[in-house]
């Protein structure tokens, strides 16, 4: 068996007509749940692309694993093209193919379709069985062979596990052995949240430099939160597009409840958040409810003021006065104009990005960060209802968020008014200015984490 470097994974491609089970073999394979799993058809529309270690009985080796939409996907959103198109592209760079049909629903016309436009293309296909839990379904996996896909029928049940150790065996018979990737520095991810239809996934194409996510007019085109490796200035980073999120009210099914669920786990996986808007619209209560998320979890963020080539009489100034008032929690995070359609300024949001992902990691000496506080309580004295409140010492605990414990008296003397204004000091004192700020009170009742004892 051949191999190749690391990071240079052999692909997999996953295909097959709507709802047979493609997002649940994806996530089997890579041992947790990257995609949405819901029995509509039609869920998955963007490609998905995830390394995976597959532990097979004669050792490991690594693949890439694309998930695909649904081949002949009837779209409520009339993006059925794109669908297919984001197909045709998991093909043309796969170096094998899983056929995925439905035991429980037997040969259907789409499934004859889809074996013939495999039965065209020059790659190793494996015909897949799915949903074939138990023995008395053996006669129905057979009957597949009609299909005339060389490597198969093979039973599986992606929801159960049944039968995907031996898939793994035969797909590394099939592929090149691959190692681990070798270890480096991780990519920075950054999440790109915001309301349906801001542009998310024209800004991801616009960082990939090619059509990884659908875009459309239609609200709401991508439901799931896909991971988009790309480099820029020399540099390797990751981008997380989400599904648009809007008023739960609005919420038509179960999808649009998991695709905020989502977009939420991106906040808090990401080093960097770009809150994204249409400078077209007002800011409403989605982009609030995702300001506040971004700051309860103390995460940098980037104002993506979109689309601002179609703003006209407005001058950047009197734009930043509004996200000031609207957005009042964010005061100190940057804010970028930019037109993600027509790349107008989407490499200089990625500096910013990267600017405020080095500023979250910075270390500041124990003695300049006690000097900075002596200052601050100088200027403001914490005292209240005539108690007197001492800051005995602090220093730093942590990086990205810059996380100070301030030893103190009593900290239950200490409000929220006071803090924020010890937030704001340490902000404009240290070279801290546009990224995020915690401070963990301890007394002589609080445990390790500030809380009482």
């Amino acid at each position: 068996m051949s191999t190749v470097s690391p990071n240079q994974l052999p692909r997999v491609a996953i295909v097959g007509r709507p709802n047979v089970g493609k997002s649940t073999l994806l996530n089997r394979l890579c041992g947790s749940r990257i995609a949405i799993v819901e029995p509509t058809a039609g869920v998955t529309r963007d490609r998905i692309a995830v390394p995976a270690r597959l532990t097979t009985s004669t050792g490991e080796t690594w693949v890439e694993v694309i998930d695909t939409g649904g081949i002949g996907i009837v779209d409520r959103d009339d993006l059925s093209p794109h669908v297919e198109g984001q197909v045709d592209a998991a093909l043309a760079c796969a170096d094998l193919v899983l056929f995925l049909v439905d035991v429980r629903d037997g040969i259907t016309p789409l499934d004859l379709a889809v074996a013939k436009r495999l039965r065209g293309i020059d790659l190793p296909v494996i015909l897949v069985a799915n949903k074939a839990e138990g023995s008395s379904l053996a006669w129905d996996v057979d009957d597949f062979r009609r299909l005339g896909i060389a490597e198969g029928p093979h039973p599986i049940s992606a929801q159960n596990g049944d039968g995907v150790a031996d898939l793994r065996d035969l797909m590394a018979d099939m592929l090149p052995h691959a190692e681990a990737p070798e270890d480096q520095a991780p990519a920075m991810k950054v999440g790109i949240i915001g309301r349906r239809n801001a542009g998310k996934s024209t800004l991801i194409n616009q960082l990939a430099q090619e059509e990884r996510m659908i875009v459309s007019e239609v609200p709401g085109t991508t439901r799931d939160a896909v991971d988009v490796m790309f480099e820029h200035d020399g540099e390797t980073f990751v981008a997380i597009d989400t599904a648009g999120v809007r008023k739960r009210k609005r919420q038509l099914d179960a999808v649009e409840f998991y695709t905020e669920a989502r977009a939420r786990r991106t906040i808090r996986r990401s080093d960097v958040v770009v809150l994204m808007f249409d400078v077209t619209q007002k800011i409403s209560s989605v982009e609030k409810n995702l300001a506040r998320y971004v700051i309860d979890h103390h995460k940098p963020v980037v104002l993506a003021a979109n689309k601002w080539d179609l703003v006209k009489g407005l001058e950047p100034d009197e734009f930043q006065e509004y996200i000031d008032t609207e957005l009042r929690g964010l005061t100190f995070a940057p804010l970028c104009f930019l037109s993600a359609k027509n790349g107008l300024n989407v490499h200089g949001l990625m500096r910013v990005a990267n600017d405020l992902n080095e500023q979250a990691k910075q270390r500041v000496s124990t003695g300049e960060l006690n000097r900075v506080l002596d200052q601050a309580l100088a200027a403001r004295s914490p005292s209240s209802r005539g108690y007197g409140v001492r800051v005995r010492y602090a220093t730093q605990a942590e990086t990205s968020p810059p996380t100070f414990v301030l030893f103190v008296n009593d900290k239950r003397m200490i409000g929220k008014d006071y803090l924020r204004y010890l937030t704001n000091r340490l902000r404009e004192e240290l070279p801290l200015q546009e990224v995020p700020i915690r401070i963990v009170l301890r007394d002589k009742h609080s445990g390790e984490d500030g809380e009482p004892k």
